[in-house]
């Protein structure tokens, strides 16, 4: 696990990996709005707001796919960043 030497560091590593986050999320379901934060308690989060259209099956499996990313990105970093698939009408 990688430690945060400074601020700076910090801020340009979780924004890289947010970044990273958001772009795979998009290229899993480009019809997605996808929202990222850092305001929270965790390190950041994304919300990926599917298109009604898209199976209950088919939502799990982009969430299940970011979060995984995710995981790897907390074993590699030690950032925690929360994934969620969202219903767009909560939005």
């Amino acid at each position: 696990m990688q430690l945060h030497p400074n601020r700076e560091d910090y801020r340009e590593l979780r924004d890289a990996k947010l970044t990273e986050l958001e772009l795979y999320a998009k290229d899993l379901c480009p019809e997605a709005k996808i929202e990222i934060s850092t305001v929270r308690y965790e390190d950041g989060s994304v919300y990926i707001f599917p298109p009604p259209s898209l199976s209950e099956e088919e939502e799990e499996r982009i969430e299940r796919a970011v979060a995984a990313r995710a995981r790897d990105i907390f074993e590699g970093t030690g950032l925690f960043i929360l994934c969620a698939a969202l219903d767009p009408t909560a939005r």
